[in-house]
């Protein structure tokens, strides 16, 4: 049986479980959450917790590695490195504001929870953009900064680019780490469907039927933004920069983003991905080969959404008040930590637990998350490979477009 099967089945037993106790058993559920739900659901939450910080580290030291020398990267590798990060940040605003235009987790579920967390308060704003540079790393590592731990691991991915062979060797000791990083966390996916039957039984044995509601406007708010990102973002590059029609492309490249619906990986649907764009969209196969596996890694405008109105949805249940400071920081933390992260199911939680961390939420938080994520994060896959089809559209078009102005002007002369 495949792993979305399984975590289907285990949610649904859970939510039953969950709903049936609060309803018909309440005494029986007290002991039973404390032995059982709860150490089943906190053991996958502390496996991804374990992670977090090293997984960040080598996966934004390899990707920024592997974009190699910026003055080498060239005219092509900057035009699509910055319509990605573009693109990745209108997708957070995009996910913020229908948040809390919907505002899902409104009001406070969690009354019992709220009364043990207390929110730290937030630094002013531009505070929190000078602390992205950390003046100890290894005590960043140690204590969980993720701003910082981002920003030494792309200074260091800079670095090795530029060194190139000199240091070929701590590259490839980062390219080995990543791997075990990546076997651990498939490890960790394969405890995802007895981590989720614990975390949504515990969830709604104590919330009840309300937290039902929730978690179907969180589900929503997700899905609405997803739509919103590809009609105007995506459709807007395509109709005015790339001049060219939006349903057309959407026609062609759908049978790519069924197959990412179903994979829920970026990367195990890369080679039809590019097999399509080249065939079907007309891009080059230099401009596809570069751009698309490029995006593969770097752009996950679907996995921001989700964690921008992830972030809002799990404040307002906790009934925290998120400042400016703290919205800055989660566009600054997932845009960055965007860069390097694996195309893999399951890696949006592990990113969701960082962007947490980052502005003082609860981790715990992602127990009602959890619960729906596996169906989300099969459409905001489809959408992380629409991005990176759009981007190598846009790209090809544009150097078309240079190429031919080049040649008439050498014509001219």
């Amino acid at each position: 049986m495949s792993l979305t099967k399984k975590i289907i089945i285990a949610l649904v037993l859970g939510i039953l479980v969950g709903l049936g106790m609060n309803k018909f058993a309440p005494d029986l559920f007290v002991p039973i959450d404390t032995y059982v739900f709860t150490p089943v659901g906190q053991l996958f939450l502390r496996l991804i917790m374990m992670l977090v910080v090293p997984l960040v580290l080598f996966s934004i030291i390899l990707g920024t590695a592997g974009l190699g020398d910026p003055k080498k990267l060239g005219k092509l590798g900057s035009k699509t490195v910055g319509f990605y990060l573009l693109t990745t940040m209108i997708a957070l605003v995009i996910g913020l504001s229908i948040a809390y235009v919907l505002q899902p987790g409104e009001p406070g579920l969690m009354g019992t929870v709220e009364e043990e967390f207390e929110a730290t308060e937030a630094p002013p704003v531009m505070e929190t953009i000078l602390n992205i540079i950390p003046r100890n790393p290894i005590e960043a590592l140690a204590s969980g900064q993720m701003l910082q731990i981002i920003a030494f691991a792309v200074l260091v991915g800079l670095a090795l680019g530029r060194l190139g062979e000199k240091t070929s060797g701590i590259l490839k000791l980062v390219e080995q780490g990543n791997e075990v990083m990546m076997y651990l966390v498939s490890l960790a996916m394969k405890l995802a469907p007895y981590g989720a039957f614990g975390l949504i039984a515990s969830a709604l044995g104590k919330l009840g039927f309300d937290a039902l509601g929730s978690m179907a406007m969180y589900v929503i708010a997700v899905l609405l933004a997803l739509l919103l990102h590809a009609v105007i973002t995506y459709g807007g590059f395509l109709a005015f920069v790339a001049k060219r029609n939006p349903l057309e492309f959407l026609r062609n490249f759908f049978p790519a983003m069924a197959l990412a619906f179903g994979t829920s990986s970026s990367s195990a649907v890369l080679p039809v991905s590019m097999k399509t764009a080249q065939e079907k969209l007309g891009v080059s196969k230099p401009v596809s080969s570069f751009v698309q596996p490029l995006g593969a890694t770097i752009n996950m405008d679907g996995t921001a959404i989700m964690q921008a109105v992830a972030t809002v949805f799990i404040a307002q249940v906790y009934a925290q008040q998120l400042s400016m400071g703290d919205l800055l920081t989660v566009v600054l933390t997932a845009t960055l930590a965007s860069i390097g992260t694996a195309g893999v199911p399951g890696v949006g939680l592990i990113m969701l637990a960082m962007v947490l961390q980052s502005i003082g939420l609860p981790v715990e938080g992602i127990a009602l998350v959890l619960a729906v994520d596996r169906i989300l994060d099969m459409s905001r896959t489809a959408i992380n490979i629409t991005g990176d089809a759009t981007c190598a559209v846009v790209i090809d078009e544009s150097e078309k477009r240079s190429k031919a102005k080049a040649a008439s002007t050498s014509a001219s002369a």
